[in-house]
């Protein structure tokens, strides 16, 4: 998924450090509609990045869509320096990049797209092959993107898909291991920070193990949780701060949510559209390299920074079969303070 924002922000993320993190502690972090529009006409409901917490562990974006019945559809787009987390939890979607894979991910299954120094995808729905109207399939969500750490930031695309998850049950809760490592159980995906990433269902009292090194944050899909004494509806992001070897938690009857951690990212961010840098330039560079690929026949297309989704038609080089770039800000960027705290 690409963000469709037709002015994005710039989002400036300070690196996380002892000032910058808390203890452990329980924020709500409100949900904001953002209406992409345009090809997709579709809105999300974001919870990250949020003004003054860009990032939690090296994860720094995470959008909700759905359940609705309008089809995505997202022609081809650029990233760089970041990792693409795709966790469908209702409808299929065929991803395909350029870097050749075309594959459809099923609720369950999860894809992992690694931008590095640049890459470009595009998502659409898989609808019913019946064609006497029937109706499309609901769709609903997670698309969750990791920022890559300074010395991996420039390394060469890749994408990797898994079928298979490692699936974990604990007192109260049961487990998917999306990324990273919980309770026990280790996820296939190949990431470059220390990280997690669950979905987790459960009923009543439940004590969820976590690593407190980490710093971590609930999303909750379906149902409610208490956690310290506050209830924790679906919507809001709920940031857990650090320091907590575990967490205890009350669910109402069909609960399920996301469980998102990692260490705290050292690195200042610079995110603009679809693109994961350190400086404006950097970022403006990665926007100009995408526009300057719409004159490129295929064959010059597939060297490029951003390569060639195949399968768009002989106009997918054109703007009919890319989402240009959005125009950048005339402004430069200042600094925006990470203010997470008990």
């Amino acid at each position: 998924m690409t963000n469709l924002e037709v002015a994005p922000q710039q989002e400036l993320c300070p690196p996380a450090g002892p000032e910058g993190t808390s203890g452990p502690c329980l924020q709500l972090w409100p949900e904001r509609e953002v209406p992409l529009g345009g090809v997709r006409a579709m809105n999300v409901r974001r919870t990250l990045p949020q003004r003054g917490l860009p990032t939690i562990g090296a994860w720094c974006f995470l959008d909700s869509f759905g359940p609705d019945r309008i089809a995505m559809s997202v022609l081809p787009h650029p990233h760089t320096g970041l990792q693409t987390v795709t966790w469908p939890l209702a409808g299929n979607i065929r991803h395909r990049d350029s870097v050749g894979s075309d594959v459809v991910v099923r609720p369950g299954e999860l894809n992992i797209m690694t931008a590095g120094h640049g890459v470009s995808h595009s998502e659409f729905a898989v609808l019913p092959d019946s064609d006497a109207g029937a109706p499309l399939p609901v769709q609903r969500g997670l698309q969750l993107w990791v920022a890559l750490p300074d010395a991996e930031r420039d390394r060469e695309p890749a994408f990797e898909q898994h079928r298979e998850l490692p699936s974990v049950t604990g007192p109260g809760f049961t487990a998917t291991v999306m990324v990273g490592e919980f309770a026990g159980a280790v996820s296939p995906a190949t990431m470059y920070s220390p990280i997690v990433g669950a979905d987790i269902s459960c009923e009543g009292p439940a004590v969820l193990p976590l690593n407190a090194h980490f710093e971590h944050a609930v999303l909750v899909l379906d149902g409610g949780l208490t956690l310290d004494g506050q209830e924790v509806p679906p919507g809001p992001l709920g940031y857990l701060g650090a320091g907590r070897p575990s967490l205890e938690l009350q669910a109402l009857p069909g609960t399920r949510f996301l469980l998102i951690g990692g260490e705290p990212f050292q690195e200042e961010l610079l995110m603009w559209w679809n693109f994961v840098g350190r400086t404006h330039d950097e970022v403006e560079q990665a926007r100009e390299d995408w526009e300057a690929q719409v004159v490129l026949a295929d064959d010059a297309a597939r060297g490029a920074r951003y390569g060639l989704v195949e399968g768009h038609g002989p106009d997918a080089g054109t703007e009919a079969g890319r989402i240009p770039a959005p125009v950048m800000p005339a402004v430069r960027l200042t600094p925006r303070k990470r203010s997470v705290g008990p």
